[in-house]
């Protein structure tokens, strides 16, 4: 099959969030089953210089945007057996930001749908779908139903949209989305682009993509909730019967403690000897008090109400009465930053905060943490909760999105479970289960170590979760049946 990713960012090139993890491993597992994958993103100035200089020049054009005529060149590096196109545009992407500020976010990622689409027949290259991801890369099923699928070139392309996190969904105003990519106002209705009064590209991808999906199954349930909809619930239940959920997969070539060159000690399931190495080395590191039987809870990723802190900030006190220590590695909110950095003052050699983007530090959390601590209000999918297991550091999370799908609470009577769970958003529950997790951490050895070794063995590749995009990609381009996503599978 002939495949194109849109995306607004992709590992190795650049990243901000878990787009970038999913499109930049899962491009290459297809491409090594033979497809020609192929990836466009935007070539930002923060792309590193040893990529930049590997690429090579495709071809220019101009990209109409209302009244404006705007330079694109595409820019080509091949790697991994897939091709990685490069969409250059200084104006737009040569800004020391990716996202979020200059207030032309619209016509930033407007200008690179547009340019996606327009760049096809110039490279030669026509997929039988096209895979666009999250709100930057909205329009590209919009445009191509809307403007282009009139063309022979296009008449055949399908396409696929994912929903990363739906909370982010690019709304801006109608006139200037009007503006930058001429469409007529008989689009602007609620049951097209228009809504609640405002352009909004994620909203124009789930009306006009072939299919949808979303990154973990419970997710893509949760999603056609008033709860969890953000307002596109609706939609979202019309649609439901080409609304499907994907579980992301890993990186398990990265994330391997067997080969790992970021952490003190590698270890494997079969010997988990190395592991109180890293415990003892994460400790050192962060100025922790050096104990090998005070249990470590980890914490990684964005510091945000999304991820569930408000109710570590409730209970915080009563945490640190247990014996216990705190690792919190991310950037965000400063409620949260404020928070951990007192909490760092105030319990000396018990929590160590780092308010950065360290993947190194990361790794070595992940490997030294004996549990690993996730809350979150709701969690697409979640990949922190999975690499954790890959370094057999006990997961203790909400009961919520791909946190549901992947981690199963330890019942003690069928010996069931790979880790701990609690299901209301309730800052006592979450204690509670902590105080759980803790009891077998410091009494049953035997049951601790069933529960690392037997998240160690989970299989985490994109294996599976490739042959599932394939089946979808096929059923859209009529090379096979399509299940009702509303049906249990087998």
């Amino acid at each position: 099959m002939k495949i194109l990713f849109t995306a607004s960012e992709c590992v190795p090139f650049i990243k901000t969030g878990g787009l970038a993890d999913v499109v930049g491993a899962l491009a290459p597992v297809l491409a090594a089953q033979g497809h020609d994958v192929r990836v466009m993103i935007p070539l930002y100035t923060a792309i590193p210089k040893k990529y930049v200089d590997k690429m090579t020049h495709v071809t220019d054009f101009e990209v109409t945007l209302g009244w404006r005529k705007q330079y694109c060149g595409i820019e080509l590096l091949q790697d991994n057996g897939v091709t990685w196109y490069f969409v250059d545009n200084k104006f737009y992407f040569g800004r020391p930001y990716i996202y979020g500020m200059g207030g032309d976010e619209y016509e930033r990622f407007g200008f690179f749908c547009r340019a996606a689409l327009n760049a096809l027949p110039l490279i030669e290259f026509q997929p039988d779908v096209i895979h666009a991801h999250d709100w930057q890369s909205g329009m590209v099923p919009a445009l191509l139903k809307i403007q282009y699928a009139h063309f022979p070139f296009y008449a055949n392309i399908k396409t696929m949209f994912t929903i990363h996190n739906l909370q982010y969904q690019g709304i801006f105003g109608i006139k200037e989305v009007q503006d930058v990519l001429g469409l007529g106002d008989s689009l602007w209705t609620n049951d097209k682009l228009e809504c609640f009064g405002c352009a909004n590209y994620l909203k124009a991808a789930l009306v006009y993509a072939d299919l949808i999906t979303t990154v973990s199954p419970s997710y893509a349930e949760e999603i056609q909730t008033a709860y969890y909809g953000e307002r596109l619930d609706g939609l979202l239940r019309a649609r439901k019967h080409q609304c499907y959920g994907v579980l992301n997969g890993l990186d398990i070539v990265d994330y391997n403690p067997a080969t790992d060159p970021a952490i003190a000690r590698t270890y494997s399931p079969e010997d988990l000897s190395g592991k109180a190495d890293c415990k003892k080395a994460l400790q050192e590191e962060l100025g922790l008090q050096v104990d090998a039987d005070t249990p470590i809870i980890g914490m990684v990723g964005r510091l945000s109400n999304q991820k569930g802190l408000d109710l570590v900030d409730y209970i915080i006190g009563d945490l640190m009465k247990e014996k216990v220590q705190l690792v919190v590695l991310g950037m965000g909110e400063s409620r949260y930053v404020n928070l951990f950095s007192w909490a760092e003052s105030e319990y000396r050699g018990r929590v160590a905060a780092r308010f950065t983007m360290d993947s190194a530090l990361a790794h070595r959390i992940y490997a030294g943490c004996d549990m690993f601590l996730m809350p979150s209000q709701f969690e697409p999918c979640g990949l922190s909760q999975l690499i954790a297991m890959r370094y057999g550091t006990v997961p203790v999370v909400r009961e919520t999105g791909g946190l549901r799908d992947t981690v199963l609470s330890y019942n003690e009577v069928s010996g069931d479970g790979n880790g701990f769970t609690f299901f209301n958003y309730n800052a006592h529950d979450m204690l509670h289960v902590i105080q759980r997790a803790m009891k077998y951490y410091n009494g049953n050895k035997e049951i601790w170590q069933l529960l690392q070794k037997r998240g160690m063995s989970g299989d985490y590749s994109w294996d599976r979760s490739a042959a599932k995009y394939l089946e979808l990609y096929r059923g859209m381009i009529g090379e096979g049946e399509l299940r009702d996503p509303s049906e249990p599978e087998d």
